[in-house]
């Protein structure tokens, strides 16, 4: 029998998770407004998506942006990463640095064929992959996008780019349509998520979601020029004054999953927004390299670091309000 192509199984995850929009459902927050009819939640998005920018972005690890650097130019060797930014987000974290996004939801509605239309330019702009970040919240729109772009060729990787609050039943359907998944790890202890995301359940949905990404891509594949076709990337981002609990992040990673997962480890935290007292200071360096020595002493294969920590001039810390929100450049 015929493995089941893109568009069928797009068809099927259409088909079981459209009727949770009249009550949504499809993230822990479990809202159950009525987004059919815009009704909106903590995610204060309706029934279409909204994106802030849709662009090649050079910032990402070096499997989806293309290795090396300087700068936005494939004549340079990197074509980078077809990144779309969703604005509104069902976390909502106090310190989050596209909190531009994510709370103020400072972007435009796009139709489907509108999103359909970005996938379509990125592809033909060079893009490595389609990287959609925050997903979550918008996965209907995005399975309507996707069915009308790969029914016109596209043909890129897709990247589901998540803040890792996602439920495992959502993402069981996504199987055989996401070909890398990309979630943040962000909090291992209730009480923290509770403090800094009001979401102490973050962990109790979290965990079984990253079990599934990993069930369904367990292993990175690379083509011949390093850059990912399939596979899982975790992502955790050290907090000041949280390195106990980044350690019970990469112990829980370790022993439920595999040393050979993909970690990437951010240093790149900047106070922003409503960070609370204990939060508004930079990352320190010994916290870093404490972060790094426990992944190390935890045997893992492939870690992604950082600079230890990031300064302030470095390009990591967007400002959507600007047409080129990175400082290399990157927008359209």
């Amino acid at each position: 029998m015929t493995a089941p192509n893109k568009l069928e199984l797009i068809e099927r995850a259409l088909e079981a998770l459209a009727p949770l929009e009249l009550s949504c459902t499809l993230c822990p927050r479990d809202c159950r407004v009525d987004r059919t009819q815009n009704e909106k939640g903590i995610c204060q998005t309706g029934h279409l998506a909204s994106v802030s920018h849709a662009l090649l972005h050079y910032g990402e690890e070096p499997v989806l942006s293309g290795p090396g650097y300087p700068g936005p130019s494939r004549k340079h060797g990197r074509a980078g990463s077809g990144t779309i930014f969703f604005t509104g987000c069902n976390l909502k974290c106090l310190f989050c640095q596209n909190y531009q996004l994510s709370w103020f939801q400072e972007g435009e509605e796009a139709g489907d064929q509108d999103l359909a239309g970005m996938m379509l330019r990125l592809e033909r702009q060079g893009a490595l992959n389609i990287n959609l970040v925050s997903p979550s919240h918008v996965i209907l729109p995005i399975l309507r996008a996707l069915k009308i772009a790969l029914a016109q060729g596209l043909s890129l990787p897709i990247v589901y780019n998540s803040n890792g609050y996602d439920k495992a039943e959502i993402i069981r359907r996504l199987e055989g349509i996401v070909d890398i998944y990309l979630p943040d790890l962000k909090y291992h202890d209730p009480a923290v998520s509770q403090r800094y995301s009001s979401a102490a359940d973050y962990f109790h949905h979290a965990g079984p979601a990253l079990l599934e990404m990993f069930r369904q891509q367990p292993q990175l594949a690379l083509n011949d020029h390093d850059i990912a076709l399939r596979g899982l990337i975790i992502r955790h981002l050290v907090l000041p004054g949280q390195v106990r609990d980044t350690w019970s992040v990469l112990e829980w990673i370790r022993h439920s999953l595999t040393p050979s997962v993909y970690l990437s480890l951010m240093s790149q935290y900047r106070p922003c927004f409503r960070a609370p007292e204990e939060l508004r200071r930079g990352l320190t360096a010994k916290e870093y390299q404490e972060a790094v020595m426990r992944a190390e002493e935890l045997g893992f294969e492939s870690l992604y670091t950082q600079t230890e920590p990031f300064q302030d001039e470095e390009h990591l810390v967007p400002d959507f309000r600007r047409r080129r929100p990175f400082r290399w450049g990157g927008g359209q």
